[in-house]
């Protein structure tokens, strides 16, 4: 989730695979990661033309992971094509939100307040999904708004170690902003306690960064 991308010249059509233009395809970098935890995300319809973006790689890298582009759904079930129990999921919350301090860990979840909860342990815990939100901070807040059964979700808070891998391609309005596809990443390899998972995960998407960088 970041503001103000530079644009980058297309020349030819989407990859059919990965969504990228010819000359950015990453399919070859793209090796499908075996995760317990479903992943939804939820993409704003504006980000779809986005050279940089990252929701069709998180995909297709995490492994049963889903995209739905719109901007609202009455209930998890609804966007997520099945059954399912927002209490049993996750959501990258956007409201304000501190790190405790010595809690060295990049993901906290937090109650309504954006208070951490005293065990992090139990509230990470069990669950069954996650779900970000795709697009700018301004498109994320319109999805956040939206749907209104995300707050049923357990809120939860990303303070990464490192700024994103972005870098000058895409502008970030505050210092924790993550590309969808490292979100994702930090976040499952806390909840599943596997942190090979960020490297394994984020692949694709490094592999994009370095074709639009030696393409501009």
């Amino acid at each position: 989730m970041t503001d103000g991308p530079i644009a980058v010249p297309v020349r030819e059509g989407p990859c059919a695979a990965c969504g990228k233009p010819g000359p950015f395809c990453v399919c070859a970098a793209i090796d499908p990661v075996p995760v317990r935890t479903r992943v939804l995300i939820l993409q704003h319809p504006q980000e779809k033309t986005e050279i940089l973006g990252t929701a069709t790689i998180a995909a297709a890298q995490i492994a049963g992971a889903n995209v739905r582009a719109g901007l609202s759904w009455r209930n998890l079930a609804a966007a997520l094509g099945r059954e399912a129990d927002a209490r049993r999921w996750a959501v990258l919350y956007l409201g304000p939100a501190k790190a405790p301090e010595g809690l060295a860990d990049a993901v906290v979840a937090v109650d309504k307040a954006g208070a951490a909860l005293p065990d992090q342990g139990a509230a990470l815990a069990g669950l069954e999904g996650l779900v970000l939100l795709d697009g700018t901070w301004s498109q994320a807040k319109t999805l956040w708004w939206r749907n209104p059964w995300l707050l049923k979700c357990r809120r939860i808070v990303l303070f990464p170690k490192a700024r994103s891998r972005y870098g000058t391609l895409r502008r970030e309005p505050r210092r924790e902003g993550l590309s969808t596809i490292e979100a994702a990443a930090v976040a499952l390899s806390r909840i599943e306690g596997d942190p090979t998972l960020e490297a394994r995960i984020v692949k694709p998407f490094e592999a994009l960064l370095r074709k639009v960088r030696a393409g501009r």
